[in-house]
């Protein structure tokens, strides 16, 4: 029984089943392992028993550290967008415009296996959980991960609620550290992007002693430093600007400067709007002219594609054997994200500027005289250039504590630990925000010029009322005990029947603040109406799982877990896994388990906050189809940025699923391995606010969701959290990987890895139509249809090199346009190189990603503050050269 890994035909099979494109998987050597190999039986990421990897029944993907950083991929963010089966790719680019839509990252970037959203991935650090983002709750940020410190990533591709928690809906991802060092390596990259804006460089510090196998115990650690420079939407053509004619695309705002005017008192009452520099051209090219008289504000030039980001991270373990088969670890993680988001200046609305202002049109103050006016006071709409865009400096901060024992005990593998997480993230104010009250008195007393630059004594009013400091903070705390055991029990016709029997206790804190004293001084913040709120639970499991070989190549894997949480209920989760060896050539697999995701702290206690839309719209009353009615100010009600009051919703019910797969992998010759898993997956209850474009979408259906004030004009839409329906999406994961042999001109292998997704429906609400995602954008996003890795990796004697390609299917695109520009987003295909020398200790490694400088395809979504292209996606950077250096010794 006893054998070397991965040397059987049969073995293999299972070893490459879940092999990862462009990144050779290896072994499941499970989460942690020794430092001989050999014949030790271990725990893979799926299992709570410990096996040899040969019996796995679940598709398991493999990243090898080693492998990733030859790709020049430098966040683990980026080693994810790898993964066929994670939906988006986009991390601190997220953070801008966050705030003003009502949508606060901290900068964050967060996994997304199927496609499901983010809490629905349960990410985990060396087999235990690490506390959420405390801007959601309901995910981590991958930007704290110690990706210096790195073995290896293991991506489980099915459920796996029974084993790890019930959020395990679409998948686990398992960051696995190293488990012992005992010398010192220094490590310098850095990454230069062939056009301007974007660069990056890293530096990393290894070191430990003492060797586990004869000194009984290591002692180690990691330091990590990375940063990015900002990429400005003006350092690339594809996002220079929100207006493409010839594309039929005008993302402007009503908001601009020079200010637009409403002077409600002219045309017999029906209200005139213009700007005294519409003639003339506005302010190119930040603000262009309108048809109407009015001028608009190009607001894409004034953010950034990519925000300046910086990262340190520490990593420490110790470990030691107590004798007897006992092993006690320590570990502990620091680590800090640092992202300065910058948007447009702050949009200032509703100003009153009365005929005694020396800048009222035809006064003193030089503005042009305007025809038609009545003499009563403007209401403007003016985004003061000269304070700057605005800018968020977000601080996320983790800190992880693990305190852990393993061994054997009365025949039992056990392993038990007590681990506490806290998880942080603050905003600040430190550029363009503004006193909204001290700026409107500004306007209403004639000190500021809504339509012109400031004289000296506007300027200093200006920057009297600037606005910094810090506006927003959250925390989550997260502490946790846990205890598993495993063993054998008898002999059944296909080998020893084993079980796994475990418990969790974990305790979680939620904590958001809001700086009302600054906050409530900025509209443009999307906090103004917020406050302070927190919230507790505690959350008690056990759970099973029995491995029964009932005969000869047929394992049964049978779990269950149940969960209680003292303010959500209990839940019983159970998971069937079949395993069946048919010949040496082929093994046939499948699973079925069940998943429950309670509604996270934030869903629930999320304060309300009266935020931007991240679109623009017409007011479906006072400006249908952007035809002002009477009572309309255009300047409030027509093509311009609404509000919408969102936050947490306390009677939100949990997102319950049930997932089931299939598949088999095939070695029709030793050399080549073919996996092929499908699955589905149907999700109820899905938590989530409705989208903004569905709302204005369809007025008669959701008129109740708008709120007006007492005089009609429109206040907001009502969008807090809910339970909007069910999600169901299926589809098929491929692998394959076929080595090509040794020969004189060395070693070749090439490994593809690719996911075909068959269906994304889902419905906004409950028992209503389903909604079509796959190929096409639908409310937010698209799915698409077919996305694969691929790589061709060479090795002869100190050499190496690796090409791998990168590949998303065409979809169809947003297209909010007039029918003549509606527009098909074609495929991406993105192509990197690199190659690699070692020698002694050093080993250097230099490549090229982007090969061929591919810029994004053109999209016209106007979801995210970005436009002419979809961040979440693409790569905005283009080509890049990229250096890495390490030296062990």
């Amino acid at each position: 029984m006893i054998r070397e890994i991965c040397l059987s035909r049969s073995i293999r099979l299972i070893c490459a089943g879940g092999l990862a494109a462009g990144i050779l998987s290896q072994p499941a050597l499970a989460q942690e392992t020794g430092e001989t190999t050999g014949m030790q039986r271990v725990e893979v990421t799926g299992s709570s028993i410990k096996r040899l990897v040969s019996e796995t029944a679940t598709p398991l993907s493999i990243f090898k550290a080693e492998d990733f950083a030859k790709q020049g991929l430098t966040t683990a963010q980026e080693v994810l967008s790898k993964i066929p089966s994670n939906s988006s790719s986009m991390g601190s680019g997220n953070a801008v415009g966050g705030n003003t839509s009502g949508l606060p990252t901290g900068g964050q970037a967060s996994a997304d296996l199927r496609g499901l959203g983010g809490d629905k991935t349960l990410v985990l650090l060396n087999g235990r959980r690490i506390a959420n983002h405390p801007y959601d709750g309901a995910s981590v940020d991958l930007n704290i991960i110690p990706i210096a410190a790195l073995e290896r990533v293991e991506v489980l591709r099915d459920g796996a609620s029974a084993i790890y928690g019930t959020d395990a809906i679409g998948g686990v991802i398992n960051f696995i550290t190293k488990r012992s060092i005992n010398v010192t390596n220094i490590t310098a990259e850095v990454v230069a992007p062939e056009h301007k804006g974007g660069g990056e460089h890293r530096i990393n510090l290894s070191t430990g002693f003492g060797k586990l196998d004869t000194d009984g115990y290591n002692i180690f650690g990691v330091v990590d430093y990375h940063k990015q420079n900002v990429l400005t939407s003006q350092d690339r053509a594809f996002s220079a600007t929100g207006i493409i004619p010839e594309r039929g695309l005008s993302l402007t705002s009503g908001t601009t400067f020079p200010g637009n005017y409403f002077d409600a008192a002219a045309n017999g009452g029906k209200g005139l709007a213009g700007n005294p520099y519409a003639a003339t051209g506005c302010n190119p090219p930040l603000s262009v002219a309108a048809a109407n008289g009015t001028c608009r504000q190009d607001y894409t030039r004034q953010i950034d594609d990519l925000p300046a980001q910086e990262q340190v991270a520490f990593f420490g373990k110790g470990a030691f054997k107590l004798g007897g088969g006992h092993l006690a670890t320590l570990e502990y993680l620091h680590s800090e994200n640092k992202v300065k988001a910058r948007t447009a200046p702050p949009p200032q609305t509703g100003l009153i500027l009365p005929i005694s202002s020396k800048y009222y049109p035809g006064n003193a103050g030089g503005v042009p005289a305007q025809p038609g006016l009545s003499g009563q006071p403007l209401s403007v709409n003016w985004r003061p250039v000269e304070a700057g865009q605005r800018q968020i400096d977000s601080t996320g901060k983790a800190d992880r504590l693990v305190l852990a024992l393993e061994g054997e005990l009365a025949g039992w593998d056990y392993k038990t630990g007590l681990s506490h997480a806290i998880s942080k993230s603050s905003e600040k104010f430190t550029g363009g925000y503004v006193q909204d009250a001290g700026f409107a008195a500004g306007v209403l007393n004639g000190i500021l010029n809504p339509f012109g630059v400031q004289d000296a004594a506007g300027k200093a009013y200006l920057d009297s009322t600037a606005l910094r400091g810090e506006v927003q903070s959250a925390k989550v705390t997260t502490t946790g005990f846990d205890i598993k055991g495993s063993r054998e029990l008898m002999q059944l016709a296909g080998g020893p029947l084993a079980i796994a029997l475990g418990g969790e206790l974990r305790r979680e804190k939620a904590d958001f603040n809001v700086n009302r004293e600054i906050a409530s001084q900025a509209t443009s913040s999307g906090l103004s109406g917020s406050l302070s709120k927190s919230g507790s639970r505690t959350i008690q499991a056990v759970f099973g799982e029995v491995n029964l070989p009932l005969i000869k190549d047929l394992e049964v894997q049978l779990a269950a877990r149940f969960d209680h949480y003292s303010d959500v209920g209990s839940t019983t989760n159970p998971k069937l896994a079949l395993r069946y060896q048919a010949s040496s050539a082929l093994v046939l697999r499948g699973s079925a388990s069940t998943g429950f995701r309670a509604p996270t702290l934030f869903e629930k206690n999320a304060p309300p906050s009266k935020n931007d839309t991240n679109d623009s719209y017409d007011d479906p009353i006072l400006c249908p189809g952007g035809v002002p009615q009477p009572g309309a100010n255009p300047l409030r009600d027509c093509d311009l940025q609404q509000f919408k009051l969102q936050g947490g919703n306390e009677k939100l019910k949990p997102e319950k699923s049930t997932t089931f797969a299939f598949g088999l992998v095939l070695e029709p010759v030793k050399e080549v391995t073919v996996a092929i898993d499908y699955w589905n997956i149907h999700l109820k209850d899905k938590i989530s606010s409705l989208p903004e474009q569905s709302i204005y979408g369809n007025y008669e259906k959701y008129k109740a969701l708008f709120l007006r004030n007492p005089d009609g004009s429109p206040f907001a839409i009502l969008d807090l959290n809910d339970n909007l329906g069910e999600v169901k999406t299926d589809g098929i994961d491929v692998s394959l990987n076929a080595r090509l042999g040794r020969g004189a001109y060395g070693d070749f292998s090439v490994s593809v890895d690719g996911t075909w997704t068959h269906k994304y429906d889902y419905q906004n609400e409950r028992g209503g139509e389903f909604i079509a995602n796959v190929g096409r954008y639908a409310d937010n996003n698209p799915v698409f249809r077919w996305k694969h890795t691929a790589a061709l990796n060479w090795r002869l004697g100190n050499w190496g090199a690796t090409v791998s390609q990168s590949f998303k299917s065409g979809y169809t695109d947003q297209n909010q346009v007039d029918p003549q520009y509606r527009h098909d987003v074609p495929s991406y295909s993105l192509l990197n190189v690199s190659g690699s020398y070692v020698w002694k200790g050093l080993l250097l490694t230099a490549g090229v990603k982007n090969l061929f400088d591919k810029e994004p395809p053109f999209s016209n979504q106007g979801t995210l503050f970005q436009k002419g292209y979809d961040p979440r996606y693409t790569d905005p950077i283009g080509r890049a050269y990229y250096l890495r250096g390490s030296y062990t010794f």
